[in-house]
């Protein structure tokens, strides 16, 4: 069900709300938080598809708040807010509301967030494109216990980690720190496995990957080694490679779904390790709202620069 609002108020959109859940039969007491995607209308869609799939695993009430320019006489009469209410099947297991705020409200979208909350459900804010400089003093960043940014989806994706180390705050987290964790899990299982001392470390991927420069950081802090980088054609991360005084544990996804670990005396195995979706990462984030604190030591690594090679 979908109910359009024109020129209209929080109030209005709540009443809707309620409206929509009545004319559908369905309660909002099974939804255990507020998501609040913050995007632009070209992003929007998928955004919204994302956060629909993920709300399978979390019901949630998303709100999704469009900051839009004037293109048009009828934009230009002044600040205004539109929305277009969701309930039923066409938002997933929860509600979602699309907010286009026109003029200043554009400047105060707290204040139209703010009365649309779930009372005493956690609130998570998402910036899947142009995060703020700073997420937890943004007015929007303010009221989440969860802040989620993404460096992948930003022109230079190094620069944008060095801002988030520089303003980090508990519950700030990035998708490209999420995407690391079949990874992370692998290599801990590799390495209980394998029992030995690393030695030296090597992460290969395409160029400017935050993921790759996230998961170097990571293991310069856990193994306590210096971790060359290694550009390779890529797709995202390729390979990760673990120098023991035994031989190399090495895992390879130069390709597709699948890697290939290789450990010290032992046959090599394949194990699945695919690229998962955002609607993955983002049920994923979901499922624990309190600060990561590896992700801030990862983010804010040693500060070591190694040396790149090309392969």
């Amino acid at each position: 069900m979908k109910i359009d609002l024109t020129d209209t108020t929080a109030s209005k959109v709540n009443k809707a709300l309620v409206e929509g859940r009545r004319a559908i039969g369905t309660p909002a007491v099974g939804m255990v938080l507020t998501m609040v995607i913050v995007t632009d209308e070209e992003n929007a869609y998928d955004s919204i598809k994302a956060a629909e799939e993920a709300s399978r695993e979390h019901p949630s009430r998303t709100l999704v708040v469009i900051k839009r320019h004037a293109r048009s006489p009828r934009d230009r009469q002044g600040n205004r807010l539109d929305a277009e209410v969701r309930v039923g099947a066409d938002a997933g297991t929860g509600e979602t509301v699309l907010l286009r705020l026109y003029g200043e409200v554009s400047q105060h979208a707290d204040s139209v967030v703010l009365p649309l909350l779930l009372p005493d459900a956690p609130v998570v804010v998402w910036w899947p494109v142009d995060a703020p400089e700073v997420p937890a003093k943004d007015p929007l960043g303010a009221l989440a216990q969860r802040r989620i940014t993404d460096t992948y989806a930003v022109e230079d994706p190094l620069s944008a980690l060095a801002a988030r180390a520089a303003s980090y705050a508990p519950g700030d987290t990035d998708l490209a720190w999420t995407r690391l964790t079949p990874w992370r899990s692998m290599l801990a299982a590799a390495l209980d496995q394998a029992g030995a001392e690393i030695t030296s470390a090597a992460v290969e991927s395409e160029a400017e990957n935050p993921s790759a420069e996230l998961l170097a950081r990571w293991l310069g802090v856990r193994l306590g080694v210096p971790v060359e980088r290694v550009t390779t054609a890529g797709p995202v991360i390729t390979a990760v490679r673990l120098g023991t005084a035994g031989g190399e544990i090495r895992i390879d996804r130069p390709d597709g779904p699948l890697a290939q670990l290789t450990l010290p005396g032992q046959p090599q195995r394949t194990l699945a390790l695919k690229v998962r979706t955002t609607s993955e990462l983002i049920a994923e984030e979901l499922r624990r709202l309190d600060a990561d604190e590896m992700y801030a030591i990862a983010l804010r690594g040693d500060g070591t620069k190694e040396r790149v090679q090309h392969a």
